[in-house]
């Protein structure tokens, strides 16, 4: 019995024993002088603040909130904010990351060589250093009568990046439900005719154009409306349309830039994982370079690809909290505001650990998941 009871411990049992009750007894010992501590200076330990109204505004933040709101509304702004600028950091990335990676590959000496210095470049610049150029030349921007117009309707000065905003009047929980269902039902359609037949009925034109019809007749329906609104000048600013503010446009800027160039390497690194003679055979069918690549090489080169994406990814989550250097309400801006403002410092550690905690495990099961499906995929093709 003995025996078997430090079998479970490996070799040299009594070390590895001794190890563990160590790091408890630090453990319980460190709780009781942190509990000591703010019992000392008059702050009780718990997470009761975040019942207690915030005396600070949040400038930018998607669900309305003001002084006076709870900490815990405060926190879910922050949170959300971080989330809005992971989804599109990600995207954007991704994007731009793909079509550097592929004209890095290019057979044009210019387009490769100047793929390779930003690259090169980018990568070995530290991120808050891009973003403190960034940000300085957004504020570097005229203002707003003096607006720079990159298009119709588009506008950049030192408050932002002005566009126009979509408007959607007399839309009821039903109705939102109801296009969600129609627009995701016709969606999931494309997708399949887009991987099975590529042609045909289920091709993706003929499926989007009869998704905005549905989607235009369920809101005809229910009386509801959609138009586009314009940003126009009104004083020292603009009103109407759609804003991104500086602080938000110079950190997904930065963030796209800085991780585009490395999903550059790697989408490059993939494609190069794919064996010649793939190349030699898809092009001795006929088929265009481009085809190629989309048809033949890329399926293949995302199982190398994804992994190293996904780091990528929690990469960009991480590193967007260096917006707290650059004034924009993430989630560790708000919660470091609200550290400050209750003395509540390890309570807040804890929730800003376990929130980012939450988002990365959150987008690594994702990507675990499509991972696992293009892993399938390609050995079933295999």
């Amino acid at each position: 019995m003995r025996h078997r009871f430090f079998g479970w411990f490996g070799p040299k049992p009594a070390l590895q024993l001794a190890i563990v009750i160590g790091v408890v007894a630090y453990v319980i010992v460190l709780g009781s002088n942190i509990a000591a501590t703010m019992a000392r200076i008059g702050v009780t330990p718990g997470f009761e603040f975040l019942e207690r109204a915030a005396n600070f505004e949040i400038g930018e933040n998607m669900i309305g909130f003001r002084a006076g709101d709870s900490y815990a509304r405060a926190i879910a702004a922050g949170l959300l904010n971080t989330a809005k600028i992971a989804v599109l950091g990600c995207c954007l990335a991704t994007v731009l990351g793909v079509a550097l990676g592929i004209m890095r590959l290019s057979g044009n000496l210019m387009l490769s060589g100047l793929v390779r210095w930003y690259v090169e470049i980018v990568r070995n610049t530290p991120l808050l250093l891009q973003l403190f150029f960034w940000t300085a030349l957004a504020h570097a921007l005229p203002p707003p009568r003096r607006a720079i117009t990159a298009f119709e309707g588009v506008f950049l000065s030192n408050r932002g990046v002005s566009v126009p905003g979509v408007i959607i009047s007399n839309l009821s929980v039903g109705t939102a439900l109801a296009s969600t269902i129609v627009f995701g039902g016709w969606f999931w359609l494309v997708w399949r005719g887009w991987r099975v037949k590529r042609v045909g009925l289920l091709a993706p034109l003929p499926v989007s154009f009869l998704s905005i019809v549905s989607l235009g007749i369920v809101l005809a329906a229910s009386r509801a409306s959609i138009s586009i609104e314009l940003p126009a000048i009104s004083g020292f600013n603009f009103r109407g349309g759609f804003s991104l503010t500086p602080e938000f446009a110079a950190l997904l800027v930065g963030l796209t830039v800085k991780f585009s160039a490395i999903i550059a390497e790697i989408v490059r690194a993939g494609l190069l994982s794919v064996r010649p003679e793939q190349w030699d055979a898809a092009l001795a069918l006929g088929l265009h370079r481009g085809n190629v690549i989309r048809l033949v090489v890329l399926p293949q080169a995302l199982r190398v690809i994804t992994p190293l994406t996904t780091s990528s990814y929690l990469d960009l989550i991480k590193d967007s909290s260096l917006a707290v250097a650059i004034g924009y309400p993430d989630v560790m801006n708000i919660v470091n505001t609200a550290a400050n403002t209750t003395g509540q410092a390890f309570e807040a550690l804890l929730i800003v650990v376990l929130l980012y905690l939450g988002l990365n495990l959150t987008v690594s099961a994702s990507m675990n998941l499509y991972n696992s499906r293009v892993a399938l995929r390609g050995e079933g093709a295999a």
